[in-house]
């Protein structure tokens, strides 16, 4: 697969955050995709991903930049900042990290770390 199908699956899926539209961030994803938010919860499979979309605890899509991105074969790598807004506790900053493997031509694993900002 060709780094440059990996970063416009890795765009769509961001573009699908962003407009909190399921159906696009579920085309990039394979149907035993698993997300690790690490010291959140691990996610196995589409059924479970989706529901982790629009959790709950927040509303409204995320604001989210990339600000770095970085291929190694079928692993893409990025780096950025976001908003959100808690229900519980507002607006709020945030750094992140996102990787992706691929299988197959589409994401298999999502690793996502996730850091509160000031």
């Amino acid at each position: 697969m060709s780094q440059q199908i990996q970063r416009h699956l890795v765009a769509e899926y961001f573009e699908g955050f962003r407009t909190s539209d399921h159906q696009r961030i579920l085309a990039t994803l394979t149907d035993d995709v698993q997300w690790v938010i690490h010291g959140h919860r691990i996610t196995h499979g589409k059924a479970e991903f989706d529901a982790e979309i629009e959790n709950p605890a927040f509303t409204g899509s995320p604001e989210l930049d990339i600000e770095r991105i970085h291929e190694d074969g079928p692993v893409v790598i990025t780096t950025g900042e976001g908003h959100g807004t808690s229900v519980d506790h507002g607006p709020f900053r945030f750094a992140f990290n996102d990787l992706f493997t691929f299988r197959d031509g589409l994401i298999a694993r999502v690793d996502s770390y996730v850091v509160p900002l000031p």
